[in-house]
Protein backbone atom coordinates (compact mmCIF):
# COMPACT_ATOMS: atom_id res chain seq x y z
CA UNK A 1 0.00 0.00 0.00
CA UNK A 2 3.04 2.36 1.02
CA UNK A 3 4.64 1.73 -2.32
CA UNK A 4 1.35 2.19 -4.56
CA UNK A 5 0.82 5.89 -2.40
CA UNK A 6 4.22 6.67 -2.66
CA UNK A 7 4.34 6.08 -6.32
CA UNK A 8 0.90 8.01 -7.03
CA UNK A 9 3.01 11.08 -4.91
CA UNK A 10 5.69 10.95 -7.03
CA UNK A 11 4.26 10.71 -10.27
CA UNK A 12 2.14 13.47 -9.69
CA UNK A 13 4.54 15.69 -8.21
CA UNK A 14 6.74 14.54 -11.38
CA UNK A 15 4.03 15.86 -14.25
CA UNK A 16 3.52 18.98 -11.79
CA UNK A 17 7.21 19.75 -12.64
CA UNK A 18 7.08 18.88 -15.94
CA UNK A 19 3.91 20.76 -16.68
CA UNK A 20 5.72 23.83 -15.59
CA UNK A 21 8.62 23.62 -17.52
CA UNK A 22 8.85 26.30 -20.19
CA UNK A 23 11.87 28.11 -21.95
CA UNK A 24 12.60 31.53 -19.74
CA UNK A 25 13.98 34.45 -22.59
CA UNK A 26 15.01 37.40 -21.54
CA UNK A 27 15.53 39.06 -24.72
CA UNK A 28 15.68 42.80 -23.54
CA UNK A 29 17.46 42.60 -21.13
CA UNK A 30 20.74 40.63 -21.66
CA UNK A 31 22.45 42.26 -19.22
CA UNK A 32 20.54 39.65 -16.41
CA UNK A 33 22.15 36.79 -15.06
CA UNK A 34 22.69 34.54 -12.07
CA UNK A 35 24.71 37.31 -10.22
CA UNK A 36 22.68 40.52 -11.61
CA UNK A 37 19.35 39.15 -11.86
CA UNK A 38 16.39 41.13 -13.43
CA UNK A 39 13.69 42.90 -11.80
CA UNK A 40 11.14 43.62 -14.54
CA UNK A 41 10.22 47.00 -13.43
CA UNK A 42 10.77 48.43 -16.96
CA UNK A 43 8.43 45.46 -18.26
CA UNK A 44 5.68 47.94 -17.43
CA UNK A 45 6.96 51.18 -18.89
CA UNK A 46 8.75 49.32 -21.81
CA UNK A 47 4.77 47.51 -22.54
CA UNK A 48 3.02 51.26 -22.14
CA UNK A 49 5.41 52.83 -24.93
CA UNK A 50 4.81 50.09 -27.16
CA UNK A 51 1.23 50.73 -26.87
CA UNK A 52 1.59 54.40 -27.44
CA UNK A 53 3.33 53.96 -30.43
CA UNK A 54 1.25 51.33 -31.96
CA UNK A 55 -1.57 53.73 -31.25
CA UNK A 56 0.26 56.93 -33.07
CA UNK A 57 1.06 54.68 -36.44
CA UNK A 58 -2.77 53.45 -36.50
CA UNK A 59 -4.38 56.79 -35.58
CA UNK A 60 -1.89 58.30 -38.61
CA UNK A 61 -2.70 55.69 -41.52
CA UNK A 62 -6.54 57.22 -41.08
CA UNK A 63 -5.42 60.94 -41.44
CA UNK A 64 -4.27 62.42 -44.68
CA UNK A 65 -6.64 61.76 -47.45
CA UNK A 66 -5.85 64.14 -50.57
CA UNK A 67 -8.51 65.27 -52.75
CA UNK A 68 -6.98 66.94 -56.05
CA UNK A 69 -8.48 70.32 -55.27
CA UNK A 70 -7.82 70.34 -51.32
CA UNK A 71 -5.46 68.55 -48.75
CA UNK A 72 -8.27 67.71 -46.28
CA UNK A 73 -7.51 65.46 -42.86
CA UNK A 74 -10.51 62.87 -43.33
CA UNK A 75 -10.41 60.17 -40.75
CA UNK A 76 -11.61 56.75 -42.43
CA UNK A 77 -14.14 55.97 -39.37
CA UNK A 78 -15.77 59.44 -39.92
CA UNK A 79 -15.94 59.24 -43.73
CA UNK A 80 -17.68 56.03 -43.52
CA UNK A 81 -21.78 55.73 -43.53
CA UNK A 82 -24.08 53.10 -43.21
CA UNK A 83 -26.24 53.37 -46.23
CA UNK A 84 -28.59 49.98 -45.56
CA UNK A 85 -28.36 46.59 -44.77
CA UNK A 86 -29.48 43.31 -46.77
CA UNK A 87 -31.10 44.41 -49.89
CA UNK A 88 -34.71 42.22 -50.18
CA UNK A 89 -34.06 39.47 -52.45
CA UNK A 90 -30.64 39.17 -51.71
CA UNK A 91 -28.74 35.94 -50.73
CA UNK A 92 -27.53 35.87 -46.62
CA UNK A 93 -23.73 36.95 -48.62
CA UNK A 94 -24.80 39.52 -50.58
CA UNK A 95 -21.75 42.22 -51.79
CA UNK A 96 -22.46 40.94 -55.15
CA UNK A 97 -26.46 41.38 -55.33
CA UNK A 98 -25.70 44.92 -53.76
CA UNK A 99 -23.56 45.81 -56.30
CA UNK A 100 -25.91 44.73 -59.59
CA UNK A 101 -28.83 46.12 -57.67
CA UNK A 102 -26.30 49.49 -57.86
CA UNK A 103 -24.94 49.53 -60.98
CA UNK A 104 -28.15 47.66 -62.94
CA UNK A 105 -31.00 48.72 -60.48
CA UNK A 106 -32.25 45.08 -60.27
CA UNK A 107 -30.75 42.01 -59.14
CA UNK A 108 -28.55 39.29 -61.08
CA UNK A 109 -28.22 36.13 -59.68
CA UNK A 110 -25.17 35.38 -61.37
CA UNK A 111 -23.31 38.35 -59.95
CA UNK A 112 -24.36 37.32 -56.65
CA UNK A 113 -21.14 35.47 -56.57
CA UNK A 114 -18.61 37.81 -56.02
CA UNK A 115 -15.96 35.74 -58.19
CA UNK A 116 -18.35 36.02 -61.33
CA UNK A 117 -17.78 39.89 -61.53
CA UNK A 118 -14.26 38.53 -62.42
CA UNK A 119 -15.80 37.76 -65.75
CA UNK A 120 -16.14 41.29 -67.25
CA UNK A 121 -13.28 43.07 -69.05
CA UNK A 122 -10.84 44.79 -67.24
CA UNK A 123 -10.62 48.66 -66.75
CA UNK A 124 -8.98 51.09 -64.83
CA UNK A 125 -10.64 52.81 -62.24
CA UNK A 126 -13.41 55.11 -62.64
CA UNK A 127 -17.22 55.95 -61.26
CA UNK A 128 -19.21 53.50 -61.96
CA UNK A 129 -16.32 50.47 -62.35
CA UNK A 130 -16.46 47.85 -59.78
CA UNK A 131 -13.49 46.29 -57.68
CA UNK A 132 -13.74 42.73 -57.66
CA UNK A 133 -11.97 39.46 -56.17
CA UNK A 134 -13.04 36.08 -54.90
CA UNK A 135 -14.90 36.55 -52.16
CA UNK A 136 -15.84 40.14 -51.93
CA UNK A 137 -17.03 42.89 -54.60
CA UNK A 138 -17.86 46.89 -54.14
CA UNK A 139 -19.15 49.59 -56.85
CA UNK A 140 -16.59 52.71 -57.18
CA UNK A 141 -17.96 55.77 -55.99
CA UNK A 142 -15.06 58.53 -56.53
CA UNK A 143 -11.41 58.84 -56.72
CA UNK A 144 -10.27 59.96 -52.97
CA UNK A 145 -6.34 60.24 -53.81
CA UNK A 146 -3.76 57.41 -55.25
CA UNK A 147 -5.71 53.35 -54.78
CA UNK A 148 -7.74 54.83 -52.42
CA UNK A 149 -11.64 55.24 -53.59
CA UNK A 150 -14.70 56.18 -51.73
CA UNK A 151 -17.07 52.71 -52.29
CA UNK A 152 -20.33 51.71 -52.34
CA UNK A 153 -19.78 48.58 -50.12
CA UNK A 154 -22.49 45.88 -49.82
CA UNK A 155 -21.88 43.33 -47.09
CA UNK A 156 -18.91 45.56 -45.65
CA UNK A 157 -19.34 44.23 -42.07
CA UNK A 158 -21.87 43.34 -39.73
CA UNK A 159 -24.44 43.25 -41.79
CA UNK A 160 -24.29 46.46 -43.66
CA UNK A 161 -23.92 48.68 -46.84
CA UNK A 162 -21.47 51.22 -46.21
CA UNK A 163 -20.25 54.36 -48.24
CA UNK A 164 -16.88 54.56 -47.33
CA UNK A 165 -13.16 54.97 -48.70
CA UNK A 166 -11.42 51.71 -49.88
CA UNK A 167 -8.40 50.42 -51.21
CA UNK A 168 -7.97 49.04 -54.14
CA UNK A 169 -5.31 47.01 -53.32
CA UNK A 170 -5.88 43.28 -54.13
CA UNK A 171 -8.86 43.62 -56.37
CA UNK A 172 -9.19 44.01 -60.26
CA UNK A 173 -11.05 46.45 -61.61
CA UNK A 174 -13.89 45.66 -63.98
CA UNK A 175 -16.23 47.27 -66.58
CA UNK A 176 -19.65 45.58 -65.34
CA UNK A 177 -21.07 47.60 -68.97
CA UNK A 178 -18.62 45.53 -70.90
CA UNK A 179 -18.99 42.42 -72.90
CA UNK A 180 -18.69 39.66 -70.23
Amino acid sequence: MFKQVFSACFFVVISTICSEARPYRISHAPECNVIMPCDFSSTQARRQQVLHHSLQAYSSKQLALTTSSSVAAVNARADSRIVGGRPAGCPSSFCGCGAALRVFGRVVPELNLAANWLRFPRTSPAPGMVAARRGHVFVLEQHLEGDVWMAYDANSGGRATRMHPRSLRGYTVVNPRGAG
